[in-house]
């Protein structure tokens, strides 16, 4: 699925692991004149009610996507009380100031990748959310124009997204290509999301 926004263009792979109905990853994006914003979750488990609980928090962002990254992730955390947990990663662009943020628990991959090869991956803080309070990190950079933005859940292989699939600084060719090498040998739920700020 490609989407293409004033500033952000989005192209998402997804595909619930091998003989299940239920993806238990859900994502959510958003763009307003002021930000962009976009959350992966992943439901601990599979299935329906790894779905549920991932669901459950797209449902928080979709409500309140203006907020800071530190102040959507306290929301989701308090919606996940009697529900499975889920491992989050989450990234805001903020137009007027030209900053990125984002954060990550759990095994939800970030990487961000700059005109001239400069590439940095991002390291989670370990565990998930489900509804007790916990230590926060968020990461915060200049936002340049060019720059792509890989939000993956574990499905995905970080060594399969080498440097000569993203290379490319196509967004679309970076999922189609995902898609064709390695969308058949699906061990978990899988979603990769490829953004590019003009």
């Amino acid at each position: 699925m490609d989407a293409k926004h004033k500033h952000v263009a989005v192209s998402v792979y997804q595909k619930a692991k091998k003989g299940n109905y239920y993806c238990g990853d859900s994502y959510f994006y958003k763009e307003t004149d002021d930000a962009f914003i976009c959350a992966l979750a992943d439901g601990l488990g599979s299935g329906e009610l790894a779905k549920e609980s991932s669901q459950a928090v797209m449902d928080v962002i979709e409500k309140f996507p203006a907020l800071e990254v530190e102040s959507i992730i306290k929301k989701c955390n308090d919606a996940l009380l009697g529900k499975r947990g889920v491992v989050l990663g989450i990234l805001r662009i903020d137009f007027t100031h030209q900053i990125y943020s984002y954060s990550s628990i759990g095994n939800i991959g970030v990487i961000t990748l700059e005109r001239g090869g400069k590439r940095q991956r991002n390291i989670p803080l370990a565990g998930y959310l489900a509804g007790y309070t916990r230590k926060l990190k968020v990461t915060r950079g200049d936002v340049k124009p060019g720059m792509i933005f890989l939000l993956f859940s574990d499905g995905v292989s970080e060594r399969r997204l080498s440097l000569k699939h993203t290379n490319s600084h196509d967004i679309h060719l970076i999922t189609e290509q995902y898609k064709e090498l390695y969308g058949q040998s699906r061990e978990d739920d899988t979603t990769l999301i490829a953004m590019e700020y003009n």
